[in-house]
């Protein structure tokens, strides 16, 4: 397994029930993927470098994780289609592996 880092951001709008399920919904498509979470880093909100859909913040979260190549594929289908989800990035982390 590879290590991979998500940084997510949501609609600072939304409330912690949203929050939550949205959080969980994205830990357990790595998990039910044979993926291990290493290490939560919720950043809070910060405002963001350009407007995104009439946003000016967001609320961040990252996520370091190891997980098969076909574990990042199905996040990244998840994420896409997700509503709360403003922006996601995965990134593969060469420092880890």
């Amino acid at each position: 397994m590879k290590a991979y880092e998500v940084m997510l951001i949501l609609d600072p709008s939304l409330d912690e029930e949203v929050v939550t399920t949205t959080l969980d919904k994205a830990k357990g498509v790595i998990t039910n993927g044979s993926g291990i979470i290493d290490a939560e880093d919720p950043w809070g909100k910060r405002k963001l470098a350009y407007e995104i859909d009439k946003r000016t913040e967001g609320d961040y979260y990252v996520y370091q994780f190891h997980a098969p190549v076909e574990t990042i594929a199905e996040l990244d289908r998840v994420l896409h289609i997700t509503d709360p989800v403003v922006r996601y990035m995965i990134v593969r982390r060469d420092d880890l592996n």
